[in-house]
């Protein structure tokens, strides 16, 4: 696609980039619902504005982190981490979450996605977390990869069973 990260800048995420926050949300959305549609949610007419609204409430959050990636004015990609306590039902001890790292598919592979990761980590850990962590659909080798190379390790696996799933299948 041409391009390099001398093009792209990434800055704090503004209620104005709300709805294009919320488009990238929904891409997200049926990406995974691709990987597995009985376990993630499929996109409707109304998930754009429900994820776009639901980032728009946490942008002002003291303990989160809302990034954008922009090129020529326009978001391209969006970061949601955020800094949380001890989750028992985790396990984990305080740390940083990653929830989101998007980039419009026209966009990927020229560094974006890499902009938005460092940032978020700098900010994370200019707040004290002691590690991030965060999830990766199990399809997503992509994705998986691309966290790998940033220094993250698998410690978790999810699995579902679907009501009246019989065993082993």
């Amino acid at each position: 696609m041409g391009g390099n990260t001398r093009e792209f800048s990434v800055r704090a995420a503004t209620q104005a980039d709300v709805a294009a926050i919320g488009w990238l949300g929904a891409s997200l959305v049926r990406l995974h619902h691709e990987f597995d549609p009985r376990r993630f949610m499929s996109a409707t007419s109304r998930t754009e504005e429900g994820y776009g609204g639901f980032i728009g409430t946490q942008i002002d959050e003291p303990d989160v982190i809302v990034l954008v990636a922009e090129r020529a004015g326009a978001v391209v990609g969006y970061a949601y981490a955020a800094v949380e306590g001890i989750d028992y039902m985790s396990l984990r001890g305080p740390a940083g979450v990653l929830h989101d790292v998007v980039v419009d598919s026209g966009h990927r592979g020229q560094g974006v996605g890499r902009m938005l990761l460092d940032a978020a980590l700098a900010a994370l850990e200019a707040r004290g977390v002691p590690r991030v962590v965060l999830n990766a659909a199990e399809r997503n080798e992509t994705a998986r990869k691309f966290f790998a190379s940033a220094g993250f390790r698998p410690t978790m696996v999810e699995m579902t069973r679907e009501r009246g799933g019989a065993p082993g299948g």
